[in-house]
């Protein structure tokens, strides 16, 4: 019963997304090796994406982590003005995912916003555990503001993003630049990993047959952990942070039938009880990774637009005249 009313939450179109997925049968990424299921990610990763957006700027970067491994990041920018910046972090589980798999989001999220981004491709694992991927992570939140000037980037301006696990990634950083006084104008969170553990009612409900599944999230974060000790680490979770006073306003945007979207309301509830100013949407009807569907699905472009007004309102950047 659970899981038959939970299907009729779905719009049509995700509703049609997800048949299609079905009648494809391609083998769920548990069943994969790593290298396997980061092959098929990325293989289908562009597949039902809006046309890609020009810009003005689009460049390789290498930064560097504090084991001198040089993290490769990629640059855009609708213009060559001293722009502000978002520094977004990929979803994926920490296994799979790249500045490949989100180009597109990244180009759209600078081409609405007027703002940089700056894409960073962390450590994955297998080989990468945890907390090789939340380092990396910040060594490049702590590089940007040095080295923007050089990049002809406004490095005064900065806010930090991510989708999934990149989410994460972000809201980890939002509280170690609070605990430094780097001050960030904006945290941008796409259904972020929050929780230790999967026992939320969404993970029950959502478990299966809607993009994310549980046995996938299992196999990720099984990939990821050194052993379940990590999984209490706030860095890996959020929700288990001591405090979150004073760290960056929060745009958060979840997704209704998503084993993610309890603890993603949950985090938007510890952020607004500690003070900070958070936006929280909850896109209706659309499952995990719906933001990169938007041929497709309208609640993307929705989002798209959502994300890239909060950010020009952190950055103080003149109205974009784009829709949904």
């Amino acid at each position: 019963m659970a899981v038959r009313s939970a299907e009729a939450l779905l719009t049509p179109a995700m509703r049609d997304v997800l048949s299609r997925m079905a009648r494809a049968n391609r083998p769920p990424f548990h069943s994969l090796t790593p290298t396997e299921a980061k092959a098929a990610y990325q293989a289908g990763a562009g597949v039902l994406e809006i046309p890609k957006p020009a810009l003005r700027r689009v460049e390789e970067l290498r930064i560097p982590a504090r084991d001198v491994h040089a993290l490769p990041a990629r640059l855009y920018a609708p213009s060559l003005d001293k722009l502000p910046v978002l520094m977004y972090f990929h979803g994926g589980g920490f296994n799979i995912g790249s500045v490949a798999t989100h180009d597109v989001l990244c180009r759209q999220l600078s081409h609405l916003s007027g703002c940089a981004v700056v894409s960073v491709d962390y450590r994955l694992a297998p080989n990468h555990k945890f907390p090789v991927a939340a380092n990396d992570a910040w060594d490049a939140m702590q590089w940007l503001p040095s080295q923007a000037a050089g990049l002809g980037l406004d490095g005064t301006r900065l806010a930090v993003g991510g989708d999934s696990a990149g989410g994460t990634l972000a809201a980890m950083c939002a509280i170690l630049a609070r605990d430094v006084g780097l001050p960030l104008a904006l945290q941008l969170l796409f259904y972020p990993g929050c929780a230790a553990h999967q026992d939320t009612p969404s993970h029950r409900i959502f478990a299966r047959g809607f993009v994310l599944e549980e046995t996938d999230i299992t196999w990720f974060f099984n990939h990821y952990v050194r052993s379940p000790a990590d999984r209490d680490d706030w860095r890996f979770a959020p929700l288990n942070a001591p405090d979150v006073d004073g760290v960056a306003p929060a745009w958060v945007g979840l997704a209704e039938c998503d084993p993610l979207v309890d603890e993603g309301v949950m985090y938007a509830d510890k952020l607004r009880t500690a003070g900070v100013a958070v936006d929280l949407e909850i896109y209706r009807g659309v499952t995990h990774e719906f933001i990169k569907m938007g041929r497709i699905i309208p609640e993307a472009r929705q989002a798209h637009a959502d994300a890239a007004r909060a950010l020009r309102l952190a950055f103080n950047l003149h109205p974009d005249s784009s829709t949904a």
